[in-house]
């Protein structure tokens, strides 16, 4: 894998939506998360699909549609104020 990509099941844990990886291998694997990378758009099935910065995400959490842009990959699940670092919402 490059060093400029990460699972997504991965970045999900690391970013702290959601507490597991194995429940963010489940909502990839729903096919709850959209992933928009270089203006295409696509549903993405296997938790070993990347994400880089810059991509956009959409989800829903909370019963809310959730989108965000990916600003770090991140190299550990940290703190939450380190977690936020990794994105920024572009939905409330």
């Amino acid at each position: 894998m490059k060093t400029d990509a990460c699972r997504i099941d991965v970045w999900l844990w690391r970013a702290r939506f959601v507490k597991t990886r194995g429940l963010a291998a489940a909502l990839v694997e729903r096919g709850a998360v959209r992933l928009t990378h270089q203006g295409r758009e696509t549903r993405l099935d296997k938790p070993s699909r990347c994400v880089h910065p810059g991509d956009l995400l959409t989800f829903v959490q909370n019963g809310e549609v959730t989108t965000l842009r990916v600003e770090a990959l991140g190299e550990r699940r940290g703190p939450a104020e380190e977690a936020r670092a990794l994105y920024s919402r572009l939905t409330t």
